[in-house]
């Protein structure tokens, strides 16, 4: 009769025995599962790929194009117990080369024999980092994958992040699934025309790189060297603001603070949507007027600007966004200050905004935040080195913007240059 009483026991242990193999079996596939949605989410390989570029040791070459023009470059990254080092050098044309060590950002130009310096506490990556799309922009864009391809003989996953309407442009992105670093990314309009892409033709992730590999390849001893510090700006300030219902829907402002331009101090305003960023310059100092002032606007590429006139103050607007993005951010800017007088309104930005005209009479805004850098700051050379970006920058200004040194190519002054392989929202003051 005894083994007859032990048996329900050993029979009810049996069960229970079941019962937790059956709640691990399914707590198992069910873990399987989340990582495989996971690993599928768009977003998630986005994020991945951005924390990829700021955490990785990588050199590579990419081919660089925009508005016509191709580029070759390249980028040297590495993560050290110093901090982040990078080296991001043209091949082309004048073998302009950034460097950044920590937050000491050069820049040499060869063809100017000028080294231009700038320090900043919150510098992003040359390369930026790539969209991200947040909860505030989530709405306004629609992230996919489409179908998996290979990029340069390596398997690559391809996201698609496209805008809901015309007032801002999508991107596309091609990542390595072995690695999670982007393979090429392209920038494109609502319609989907390629704007700007950036493709690599070489891509390594080695565990140490030398010292030497982050050294400039000119002798830049005899060069002329210009030191951007932070800007020690007149305490007379606007107060600015700006109309929300103006403003396109998404946008709103994140960041605001004072610089130094050639010309005097302006107020500088980056509106984000939480992908793409515009720029906003309000001057302050005011100079005798050349010329009469009036509404200007320009696009070459995947860049905009817009300038007009409010409340007698000249308020220009840069982005690579499409071109009613700018103007109506323009146009909603207000300040509480007095108008200054008309002669003082006519002036824009002094250098910033001097007038350049074309042959045929013409004038373009690309032209006068050109001529107070000289021809290095061409728009055309605003990629790369071009914001980040953008992929983007983390802080920088819209997509595949430039490191923001003052007066570098590609970088309106002072401003944040969304950074190379596209942009991220909310430029700091220096880095488009």
């Amino acid at each position: 009769m005894r083994p007859l009483r032990l048996q329900p026991r050993a029979a009810n242990r049996s069960s229970a025995a079941a019962t937790l193999w059956a709640a691990g079996s399914c707590a198992a596939l069910l873990a399987s599962a989340v990582a495989a949605v996971a690993e599928d989410d768009p977003l998630e390989w986005l994020a991945r790929t951005d924390q990829a570029l700021a955490t990785r040791n990588y050199e590579g070459v990419f081919v660089h194009e925009h508005a016509g023009e191709t580029e070759t470059l390249r980028v040297i990254h590495r993560v050290g117990s110093d901090g982040v080092s990078e080296r991001l050098l043209s091949m082309d044309g004048s073998g302009r080369e950034f460097i950044r060590k920590g937050s000491q950002l050069t820049c040499y130009l060869p063809d100017k024999r000028t080294v231009l310096e700038e320090k900043s506490n919150d510098a992003g990556l040359l390369l930026g980092s790539l969209p991200q799309v947040d909860a505030s922009s989530v709405r306004l864009y629609q992230v996919t994958e489409l179908q998996k391809t290979r990029v340069s003989g390596r398997d690559a996953r391809v996201i698609a992040v496209v805008p809901m309407d015309q007032l801002r442009y999508g991107y596309r992105v091609w990542i390595d699934e072995a690695t999670a670093m982007p393979l090429k990314t392209q920038l494109r309009s609502s319609s989907g025309q390629v704007l700007e892409q950036i493709v690599f033709t070489d891509l390594r992730l080695p565990a140490h790189i030398a010292d030497s590999e982050l050294e400039p390849a000119v002798d830049a001893r005899n060069y002329r060297r210009v030191q951007h510090l932070a800007d020690p700006v007149d305490s007379r300030g606007l107060s600015i603001s700006w109309e929300e219902s103006v403003l396109p829907p998404g946008f709103r402002m994140t960041v605001s603070a004072r610089q130094v331009l050639h010309s005097g101090p302006v107020e500088h305003l980056v509106f984000s949507d939480g992908l793409a960023s515009v720029s906003v310059f309000v001057e302050i100092g005011r100079k005798q007027p050349t010329e009469h002032g009036s509404d200007d606007a320009a696009t070459i590429g995947s860049s905009s600007a817009y300038s007009t006139v409010v409340q007698g103050y000249r308020v220009t607007a840069v982005g690579e966004v499409p071109p009613d993005t700018v103007r109506a951010i323009a146009l909603s800017i207000r300040t509480a200050a007095p108008a200054p007088s008309m002669p003082e309104s006519l002036l824009g930005m002094g250098g910033l905004l001097t007038p350049a005209r074309h042959t045929d009479g013409s004038g373009s805004i690309f032209d006068e935040i050109s001529a107070t850098q000289g021809p290095a700051a061409s728009p055309d050379n605003h990629g790369l080195g071009s914001g980040r970006a953008g992929f983007g920058s983390g802080n920088g200004t819209t997509a595949f913007g430039a490191p923001g040194v003052s007066g570098v190519p590609g970088a309106a002054p002072g401003v944040a240059g969304g950074a190379a392989f596209g942009g991220a929202a909310g430029a700091a003051p220096g880095r488009h």
